[in-house]
């Protein structure tokens, strides 16, 4: 598994201070990707949406729950993935691909292992499957995407580690930085990564003077347009 270079921690901290809209926002004006690409969909939701907006690398791995493995390694142990983990850079963001159909039938992650993950510098984990034991993973600390939320582990397991996998519409590869809150969970391309803060505190200000002037006594459509006009 070969992984993209770490971004600084000063990008990295910069960038979670920002929402993931306005991250959504500063990718566009870059016209690296299609609008309605390198984001997930409506499959996926924030399990914890009061939590602060997270930034990390990708872990990738796949997921099966609805057969027990041939190896017959179901649940437990799994030290040649933690490994795997360890081999991206801090912090990291597990993203689980569950290859069932349809996923979710069984939840990989629990309290035990959002315990494993945080001990292993992991802020997030990503799912297009199931979670369960929701108040312990909160507990720790642990922000959580998931397709839905279910009440046993059934055979899941894991089968494949450190390869692109697909969660909710969009592609993720390993190393691949991961930005999400309780809008929803992107990717950020590394190019940029600098030039992001500034653009999205620039449009940011712009919507806030739109909105204000919405609200103002000296709003009128042609106002609006011709705000709308400088502005964007």
């Amino acid at each position: 598994m070969n992984t993209p270079p770490a971004v600084s921690a000063g990008d990295l901290e910069e960038l979670r201070r920002l929402d993931t809209c306005s991250v959504s926002n500063a990718i566009e004006t870059f016209q690296l990707r299609l609008r309605n690409t390198g984001y997930t969909d409506a499959r996926i939701h924030c399990m914890f949406e009061d939590f602060a907006p997270m930034v990390g690398y990708a872990a990738t791995a796949r997921m099966r729950s609805g057969d027990p493995p041939i190896t017959g390694r179901i649940y437990h142990e799994r030290s040649d993935w933690w490994q795997s983990i360890l081999a991206v850079p801090q912090p990291r963001i597990v993203v689980l691909e569950d290859v069932d159909e349809p996923p979710g039938r069984g939840a990989f992650l629990g309290d035990m292992h959002a315990a494993i993950l945080r001990a292993l510098g992991c802020i997030g984990y990503v799912t297009n499957g199931a979670v369960r034991d929701l108040p312990g993973v909160c507990e720790l600390g642990l922000q959580v995407f998931a397709g839905n939320v279910a009440v046993s582990h059934a055979y899941a397991h894991i089968f494949d580690f450190g390869n692109t996998v697909s969660v909710g519409g969009v592609t993720i590869a390993p190393g691949e930085l991961v930005h999400g809150d309780r809008h929803g969970l992107l990717t950020v391309p590394r190019e940029v990564v600098s030039e992001i803060p500034p653009v999205a505190i620039r449009l940011e200000q712009n919507e806030q003077k739109v909105i204000g002037f919405c609200r103002s006594p000296q709003f009128s459509v042609q106002g609006l347009s011709d705000l709308i006009k400088e502005l964007f």
